[in-house]
């Protein structure tokens, strides 16, 4: 079994930053590619940014050139850089991987963490 355990979501002014970290454990063979996405009640859950296994990125437009996505193949870890947070930044964040793992045999799949809430104040 694959677990994600996500951390650094708080409450922060407008302007200011934040740092999520996401860490995958359990029987991991090799993490595929890893990304962000971000949920606010009655909306769909939408990408924030995305990381490949060659470390390829891609943003959402309305967070380009304030978050920076990046990850540790080493310790099976993606993070999340925020600055000049605003308010519609507001929302529960939720890393995703997509992990190859065994189990007596290989399997890959989609594992979600539990999600941490980010509060932008005005």
């Amino acid at each position: 079994q694959v677990q994600l355990v996500e951390s650094g979501g708080g409450l922060v002014q407008a302007g200011g930053s934040l740092r999520l970290s996401c860490a995958a454990s359990g029987s991991i063979s090799k993490i595929n590619t890893m990304g962000w996405y971000r949920q606010v009640p009655g909306n769909q859950r939408e990408l924030v940014a995305h990381i490949t296994s060659s470390g390829s990125t891609n943003y959402a437009d309305s967070v380009k050139g304030r978050f920076t996505i990046s990850r540790d193949v080493a310790k099976n870890t993606v993070y999340l850089q925020m600055n000049s947070l605003k308010p519609e930044d507001t929302a529960v964040y939720y890393c995703k991987m997509y992990v190859q793992a065994f189990a007596g045999y290989y399997y890959t799949q989609d594992y979600w963490g539990q999600g941490t809430q980010v509060t932008v104040s005005s």
